[in-house]
């Protein structure tokens, strides 16, 4: 007959002292258990004022945050923690926000010192957060370390996400200095609540936290790592409870599309390399641009042309703006004006009459239409206006020049291609964000990139465009800027599009290269 033994009281003795030597509870800052700094801190935060005592430090501009110096009072502590640290699993984190190396969630670590630095923020830290701030903060909180190393960044973003309240940051970073990069930086925000300029920068120090209400203005983000040799090593994550009331979003205003402007053939003539103006030719092009929906067309423009147009953008007399904000996309943008001839009219050539006609000829889009005489499709024309359904699509062949294109009705009326361009100058430090506008927005379409002066640019320099499906990881084409090379992408209403941030890598090609640290772009969208 079997049966259980009971644990005799030496054997818990035993498990207890076990579980005791596996956590050791972090001691912290003596700031935490002082009456007179919560008061202080409570006080300030709910009046939106400044409050120091010793080494803490809370600021409300340019959204409430709170510097503690000293976190864990014991120094052999930290260096353990720091260690255990390093020993983990760290996972390569890439995306259009962010690149840099993370851990798992740390909620379940037997680890000794992140055990008991655990145990402290979920128990002692939440307590005094959760009084100074006024609210119930929530038993779960997550938490995970993050590497990060030469080149990786947290772009600009708010943090929001339901339920998340307060964000920490504890540092293990070795000396640290503003050169280094990797600062924590605070955005201030517009009418609109949009993050608008870096306003305060944090530099990273050993053994301190910063904490931050989340909020919709607090807009900040990891400055890119520029040290070759130091790691950025912290701990991180949020305390959980009722979230701010938020203003309704801000939507953009689409920029404007523009139908084709009436400008034959001789600007394509003028331009173009000869063999994209053969038809033969322009039909092998749509055949393999049917298969894989996208392709690059290498020596585009004419080698004279296209060193002429190079030469233009580097010229001090273009103007260019800046285009943002920071939580969508950051580079600037031509202000055409103020452009050198060629390139106005290399802007002319991709938004006239015959590039929508010949992209139509490269793709199979119907791109182009040309206004049909009564007696070309009559009985179509007749057939759509009898019909009194709104909103009604008919489809008319029609011929001219012994080429046949097809032609949308709506209502009775012909529907009209359109576009929409910039020229873009690219820069370290520049990069497009997804955000919610462009799943709500998108739509079948086709794009257009036409890159200049990148003739030595790197893949891991950034700057190259990704497309991938909505709401997934999966990227499913990327397009690197390639001298000369025309790229068209269709993409349908699943598909997203970023350009990855450019890193410091660029930085450092000489003065005198040709790529001179800097590339542009022609990006336009063609609609259907």
């Amino acid at each position: 007959m079997s049966c259980k033994r009971q644990l005799g009281d030496s054997e818990n003795v035993k498990k207890i002292k076990k579980r005791n030597k596996r956590e050791e509870i972090a001691k912290l800052s003596p700031l935490i258990e002082d009456e007179d700094v919560k008061r202080g801190v409570k006080e300030a935060w709910s009046q939106q004022a400044s409050y120091s005592h010793g080494g803490l430090e809370l600021n409300c501009y340019p959204f409430p945050h709170c510097i503690i110096r000293n976190f864990i009072q014991s120094d052999s502590f930290t260096e353990n923690l720091k260690r255990e640290l390093l020993e983990l699993n760290f996972h390569e984190k890439s995306n259009d926000l962010y690149k840099f190396k993370q851990s798992d969630d740390l909620k379940k670590r037997k680890e000794t010192h992140i055990t008991g630095l655990r145990a402290a923020i979920f128990g002692q830290f939440r307590t005094w957060m959760g009084e100074v701030l006024g609210v119930d903060l929530e038993p779960t909180v997550d938490i995970s370390c993050a590497k990060y190393q030469y080149t990786d960044v947290l772009l600009c973003h708010d943090d929001e996400l339901e339920g998340r309240r307060v964000a920490f940051i504890l540092y293990l970073v070795p000396s640290w200095e503003i050169s280094d990069g990797g600062t924590l930086d605070l955005f201030s925000t517009d009418g609109n609540f949009q993050p608008d300029n870096v306003v305060k920068s944090l530099v990273p120090s050993w053994n301190t936290l910063v904490l931050f209400e989340v909020s919709p203005t607090s807009f900040h983000q990891v400055a890119e790592v520029l040290s070759e040799d130091k790691c950025r090593l912290s701990l991180s994550g949020w305390f959980h409870g009722p979230s701010l009331e938020r203003p309704p979003r801000h939507i953009e205003p689409p920029l404007l599309r523009s139908p084709h402007l009436p400008r034959d053939e001789t600007l394509l003539l003028e331009w173009l390399n000869p063999l994209y103006l053969d038809a033969e030719y322009q039909a092998q092009v749509q055949e393999e641009f049917e298969d894989s929906s996208e392709i690059q067309l290498k020596n585009f423009l004419k080698e004279e042309k296209f060193k002429e147009l190079n030469e233009a953008l580097r010229l001090a007399e273009n103007k260019w703006t800046k285009c943002g904000p920071p939580n969508k996309r950051c580079y600037e943008t031509a202000l055409l004006e103020s452009s050198p001839e060629c390139v106005s009219a290399c802007w002319e050539l991709l938004r006239s009459e015959a590039f929508f006609l010949l992209l139509s000829n490269f793709t199979g889009l119907r791109l182009h239409y040309l206004s049909p005489s009564e007696e070309d499709c009559e009985e179509e024309v007749d057939e759509a206006q009898a019909r009194e359904t709104t909103g009604i699509q008919t489809l008319c062949q029609i011929e001219k020049d012994n080429q046949a294109f097809t032609v949308e009705w709506v209502d009775g009326i012909p529907s009209t291609p359109v576009c929409v361009g910039e020229l873009r100058r690219w820069t370290h430090g520049g990069y497009t964000l997804l955000h919610d506008g462009d799943a709500s927005r998108a739509e079948y379409a086709l794009d257009l990139l036409l890159p200049l002066g990148c003739s030595d640019w790197q893949p891991d320099f950034g700057g190259f465009t990704s497309y991938v499906a909505n709401e997934e990881d999966e990227e499913l084409l990327t397009v690197y800027p390639e001298e000369n090379s025309l790229a068209l992408v269709y993409r349908d209403k699943e598909t997203l599009k970023f350009v990855k941030h450019i890193n410091h890598r660029s930085s450092t090609l000489p003065i005198g290269d040709a790529c001179m640290q800097t590339f542009f772009d022609f990006s336009f969208v063609y609609y259907e």
